[in-house]
């Protein structure tokens, strides 16, 4: 027999949880829904230094309340690698009346808290925001096949010139679902 805060968490995951897009805006909600599932790769990132580092990781998908948004989890090293640095979830919810979506990314493992506007451009898609400081910061989904993509964060340069790369995922589809 469930606990009673099992049985609580059991029925706020069913709650959240969406089999589905809900159905007045699933055209518009396969820009994320397309990654609904579980993916594993590396990520890549860079201190202030520039110095390099490289670790598993993994990412999952998911549709939720009642198919209006898209909740992802992201972890690195990998849950197989070792304690996670980096344990966060991002809530991806489509706005029919702007035409764009509201991303919000939260981490209380590293105490990030990042809210952002998405939409696609070309094959990509582009999240961007302004960091406290006014730094333009851009999260980039590229490079998107069935199996695979490839996701950046970069910060616009200090002379306003370029990108300054944080971070990349490397990410492939699992066979699980």
């Amino acid at each position: 027999m469930a606990s009673a805060a099992e049985s609580a968490g059991s029925a706020m995951l069913h709650a959240l949880h969406a089999t589905h897009p809900a159905p007045d805006r699933t055209a518009r909600m396969m820009l994320y829904g397309q990654f609904v599932g579980s993916w594993f790769g590396s990520r890549v990132a860079w201190d202030s230094q520039g110095a390099r580092s490289e670790t598993p990781a993994e990412v999952h998908f998911d549709w939720v309340l009642q198919g209006r948004a898209v909740q992802d989890v992201w972890i690195a090293p990998a849950r197989s690698a070792g304690q996670p640095r980096m344990y966060g979830t991002t809530l991806r919810v489509y706005d029919p009346q702007a035409d764009h979506w509201h991303i919000i990314w939260t981490d209380p493992v590293a105490q990030a808290f990042t809210r952002m506007i998405g939409r696609k451009v070309g094959d990509d898609i582009v999240q961007e925001c302004r960091t406290e400081r006014g730094t333009l910061r851009q999260w980039l989904f590229t490079g998107i096949a069935a199996d695979s993509f490839h996701w950046i964060w970069r910060d616009a340069s200090a002379d306003g010139q370029g990108w300054d790369v944080r971070a990349e995922y490397f990410l492939r589809r699992s066979s699980h679902r």
